[in-house]
């Protein structure tokens, strides 16, 4: 297979050209810290959604052991940050997952990567305006007595994700900051009010306990665990618009892992004990949706059970405008390697968003929320669940594709140096994240209860998406060389980056292999 790393297009970033080019091309510099960084990436995990809208539904497949699933899933994508930050130190172009497979894997397998992720993170962005929609009309309804269509309210949420995406990058992540702290702050004052209360039964420790862990249904939930950490890895797409790349992108790939760890362990198991461990299953079937807005309710009072109501739709439009920019990343990326139309590499003079892309995404989202609701789809039970389930399945296979490349990268570089854990890392991610692809399939159902129709469609996405990919490169590598030869990006590895690598990896005990 053939190596990329040395092979850039004409007027690529970074060349004479590029330099000329008017300022419209480029996305704005140091416009993000490593905290404007976490709250993107965890505002695009939603804690208060998968709290408040998925774990109950996780404790009652799973049983009172599913907050450890959580924390589970943590570490092993902790693992796997370890191997894919080793790599983002030596490839520098702008373009997520897509930029790191192509060159360890080649253009072909990156391409289809690409097309993988673009779809994938659509996917879950504009799924998730079903939930939007639904969450919006039941709160009118049944708080002011307004009878809003789902539609008209995700069509709102459209709207104000692409005026806040449009203003910058570092406007967005201002926004997402304020409505991060709402949703994490009413959640730890609950779970801290329901021990301080002392739950149900007493605060009590079951859901550790081997016999809880070991539960068949926890394999089950595997798949939602790891769902609840979409979009940490985008950390990456913001590489051109961080201060301090090489430091701040790990420190925020690290930071917004551990603290989603802890937070859903920790909250989550608040909701255990609110209930009470032998009354855990049964409470979260007799009310899925609204369990946890009842105990905050019980434990804190009504103001609390209406505040959650208002802050999980923030917490939906903040995940919807994370993803909403990290689309716009992927699609800036792959205009700037011509693989898209080169219209959507332009940004706004003023702020350096990537404003084309936006109203692509956006027109994209409007169509496919328009469909569903002249069809009269559930927004719940089909937009959400329809189209965010092979986003869901299409991230998890990247990042074992990335594992591989992180393997096969630092085995054909050995001149590059690198702490010795590394290639383990990426072999224990990778495994572990193979046999949760793998749950996630048998049990499509459980995700979609679309029936064999529905499941085929969703199962079939992402393979095909990703041998269109495969199948493109192949053909422009004989018909349009110019844009196959820009596949992947102009990312050499960076010499001072390795000089300076080698002196801290020497001083870890890092291995030269």
């Amino acid at each position: 297979m053939e190596s990329t790393e040395l092979s850039a297009p004409p007027a690529r970033a970074g060349t004479s050209a590029d330099a000329a080019a008017p300022q419209s091309e480029g996305l704005r510099k140091n416009a993000l810290g490593t905290w404007g960084i976490v709250f993107m990436v965890i505002s695009a995990a939603a804690p208060l959604t998968i709290v408040a809208g998925v774990a109950p539904l996780a404790i009652l497949i799973g049983g009172i052991g599913a907050p450890v699933v959580y924390t589970i899933a943590g570490i092993i994508l902790g693992i796997f940050a370890i191997a894919f930050m080793a790599m983002t130190r030596y490839v520098k172009a702008l373009g997520g997952f897509y930029t790191y497979i192509t060159h360890a894997l080649g253009k072909a397998v990156g391409l289809g990567s690409s097309f993988v992720a673009l779809v994938s993170y659509n996917a879950l962005q504009i799924g998730l305006y079903g939930l939007l929609g639904a969450q919006g009309h039941d709160l009118l309804k049944n708080e002011f007595g307004i009878d809003v269509p789902w539609w008209v309210i995700a069509l709102v949420g459209i709207l104000a994700v692409f005026i806040v995406a449009y203003r910058g990058v570092d406007i967005g992540a201002k926004v997402l900051g304020v409505l991060l702290v709402a949703e994490s702050l009413i959640l730890v004052i609950f779970a801290i009010a329901v021990l301080v209360q002392g739950g149900a039964q007493g605060i009590t420790f079951g859901t550790f306990n081997p016999t809880a862990l070991f539960n068949p249904g926890m394999f089950a939930i595997l798949g939602v665990g790891f769902a609840a950490f979409m979009g940490f890895e985008s950390t990456a797409l913001y590489r051109e618009e961080a201060r301090n790349p090489n430091r701040t992108i790990p420190r925020a790939t690290y930071i917004s892992v551990a603290f989603m760890a802890i937070f859903y362990g920790f909250v989550i198991w608040a909701v255990v004990i609110a209930v009470g461990e032998t009354n855990a299953q049964a409470a979260a079937g007799k009310d899925t949706a609204g369990l946890v807005f009842a105990q905050a309710g019980h434990y804190l009072g009504p103001w609390a059970e209406l505040v959650m109501y208002l802050l999980i739709l923030t917490s939906v439009y903040a995940s919807q405008l994370a993803f909403h920019n990290a689309i716009n990343r992927y699609t800036y990326s792959l205009a700037r390697d011509r693989v898209l139309p080169r219209i959507l590499h332009r940004t706004n003079p003023k702020t350096g968003s990537p404003y084309v892309s936006g109203i692509v995404q956006t027109v994209l989202a409007v169509i496919v929320v328009g469909i569903f609701a002249i069809a009269n789809g559930d927004p719940y039970l089909q937009l959400l669940l329809w189209v965010n389930s092979p986003g869901v399945l299409g991230i998890i296979l990247l990042q074992v594709i990335t594992c591989v490349a992180v393997v096969v990268f630092f085995v054909r570089r050995r001149d590059l140096p690198r702490a010795w854990y590394v290639i383990p890392c990426a072999v224990v991610a990778g495994i572990a994240q193979i046999v949760v692809l793998y749950v996630l399939c048998s049990s499509i159902d459980l995700l979609t209860s679309g029936g064999p129709v529905v499941d085929t469609i969703v199962l079939a996405a992402i393979p095909i998406t990703f041998l269109v990919g495969v199948i493109l490169a192949v053909v422009w590598k004989r018909t349009r060389p110019e844009v196959y030869a820009g596949i992947g990006g102009s990312a050499e590895e960076d010499p001072a980056d390795a000089v300076d690598a080698k002196v801290r990896a020497t001083g870890a005990g890092a291995s030269h292999v």
